[in-house]
């Protein structure tokens, strides 16, 4: 084992850049933009470059400070040095908690997409398989992690691309559609443009955001990056406006082939419009993308939840054994955690009623937004504790500084106010706030603990 307990820098803009897009372009738009569509009608379209505009702040905040001190686990260091300890060690262990019950669900859902192909395969054996897989592949170095991360998100990205041209072809030309263009009149046809008014659009706002969730693993990979001066800011720069070509472009195509109130009802919108061109494999082709995306997915949680445990390990915020790295540079252990973690929480995921998983999962809408509110706090706490003159010096500046992260907070508490509006979704903030008191808990607990053995 390596002695120095360090990470190895292998991840170039390119690695990082398709990271990023990997983890925000997920099922949830293969499958999940149907109820943004049902809540919001056309008028999403606006919530989605609302909801990147707000990501866009959140990750050039998270990139200030990214460039200034790059770390492992970097945003709950950050919280640390700007907020207090306390903040550090709730924003830490609420991130590791919220990408394990994405974990799960990724998990899951691949056991889900390879029941298709191979129905009388038990889900359990894929679930097991893919658990060693992607541990395995954490283990080699970070490049071989980046590489494979690169191509599978690259699959997802060119199937989003090929649908893009596929649907401009449908609607200008008429391709597969009998040579009659279907033109743009289906986004304000069906009950106009705002379909279920104003109020609409900025309901699905909670859904358009948690559609984004997954950008902040950049600030994750700023420990591991090659010239992280260089790479971050090229990175951070490029991946909103491509996730907003993506879920715009795409809900763009789709929305004006179909009309809006159909999406969803008859199965995926990908399917439906690849079977309009006539291709007779378009379910088998989507079943390969949405699996090629679980293992992207999956291969991004288990290295975000690695590196923030390695991070707040080094902090002193989680035990001293997850600083343990190997000859190749990476944090085994916290791998190895994950990995049995995973596969203990499959057996849950199987054994427990709905109802007591959905209270767990509703954490991880709660915590994502908590995660996100701390990157923007802890951005206004780095300027104020750099001074006028050290925030001339800034490489990498958020645009509009302090105001912006105070406008991105303002949006972030309307997207938890809406999330208590909804009676499906409220039960993830009492969930929320129980998790946060048990943290706080463990923590006086954890550090009375410390002080303890450090007095012996």
């Amino acid at each position: 084992m390596q002695k120095t307990n360090t990470l190895r820098r292998g991840l170039s803009t390119r690695h990082i850049r398709f990271m990023a897009l990997g983890s925000a372009i997920g099922t949830g738009l293969f499958y999940g933009s149907a109820d943004a569509i049902r809540m919001a009608g056309p008028s999403v379209l606006l919530a989605y470059i609302i909801g990147g505009a707000v990501a866009y702040i959140i990750m050039r905040a998270l990139g200030e400070m990214s460039v200034n001190n790059p770390n492992a686990g970097s945003f709950s260091r950050y919280a640390r040095d700007y907020l207090g300890p306390m903040a550090g060690y709730i924003t830490g262990w609420t991130y590791c908690f919220e990408i394990l019950i994405v974990a799960i669900a990724d998990v899951t859902a691949f056991g889900v997409y390879m029941g298709v192909w191979f129905p009388e395969v038990p889900h359990w054996i894929w679930v097991l398989s893919v658990v060693l897989i992607i541990g395995a592949i954490n283990m080699m170095s970070v490049k071989v992690f980046g590489e494979l991360e690169f191509w599978f998100s690259f699959f997802k990205v060119a199937t989003i691309v090929l649908m893009i041209l596929a649907g401009l072809g449908i609607i200008i030309w008429g391709i597969g559609n009998g040579g009659h263009p279907t033109g743009i009149s289906n986004l304000w046809s069906h009950g106009g443009f705002f379909a279920h008014g104003l109020t609409g659009m900025l309901l699905s706002l909670q859904m358009v955001m948690f559609a984004y969730g997954g950008i902040e693993i950049i600030g994750i990979t700023a420990g591991e990056a090659d010239k992280p001066e260089n790479t971050i800011p090229k990175a951070i720069n490029s991946v909103p406006w491509r996730i907003l070509v993506f879920y715009v472009g795409t809900l763009f195509v789709i929305m004006s082939i179909y009309p809006w109130d159909q999406v969803g009802t008859n199965g995926s919108p990908f399917v439906l419009t690849f079977q309009h061109l006539g291709v007779a494999a378009a379910a088998a082709v989507l079943n390969f993308v949405v699996i090629t995306a679980s293992l992207s997915a999956i291969n991004s949680d288990i290295f975000g939840v690695g590196r923030m445990l390695h991070g707040m390990a080094e902090q002193g915020d989680a035990p001293k054994m997850f600083t343990a790295v190997s000859k190749r540079g990476t944090p085994w252990l916290t791998v190895v955690v994950m990995m049995v973690a995973l596969l203990i929480a499959v057996l849950l995921n199987y054994l427990m009623p709905e109802k007591v998983f959905l209270v767990i999962a509703s954490l991880a809408t709660f915590a994502t937004v908590w995660v996100w509110i701390m990157i923007l706090l802890a951005q206004i706490g780095f300027r104020k504790k750099l001074g006028a003159e050290g925030r001339s010096q800034i490489k990498f500046p958020l645009p509009g500084g302090s105001v912006m992260s105070v406008i991105g907070i303002l949006f972030l508490v309307f997207i938890i106010a809406l999330i208590g509006y909804f009676p499906d979704t409220r039960l993830s903030l009492y969930a929320g706030a129980i998790w946060v008191v048990l943290l706080l808990l463990s923590y006086r607990l954890f550090k009375k603990k410390n002080i303890v053995s450090s007095q012996g």
